[in-house]
């Protein structure tokens, strides 16, 4: 799951769920998130491009993925 899709589940601004994760990371398992890398970044919007057009893809910062 991605970082913008959980803070719109918890109702909250993606920039403030990822200072809380980061000021927090010590309670979390090391499997429980990821930062995308720029050429993770560059493959997933082209992978979502066409299918999803209501995703923001002028991301500034790599989003997070959170693992289950």
């Amino acid at each position: 799951m991605m970082d913008f899709d959980l803070a719109e589940l918890y109702g909250i601004q993606t920039r403030r769920l990822k200072e809380q994760v980061k000021r927090n990371i010590k309670r979390f398992p090391d499997d429980f998130m990821f930062e995308l890398t720029k050429s993770e970044l560059q493959n997933w919007r082209s992978q979502i491009a066409t299918s999803n057009p209501f995703i923001k893809m002028g991301l500034r910062i790599s989003p997070f993925a959170f693992t289950y």
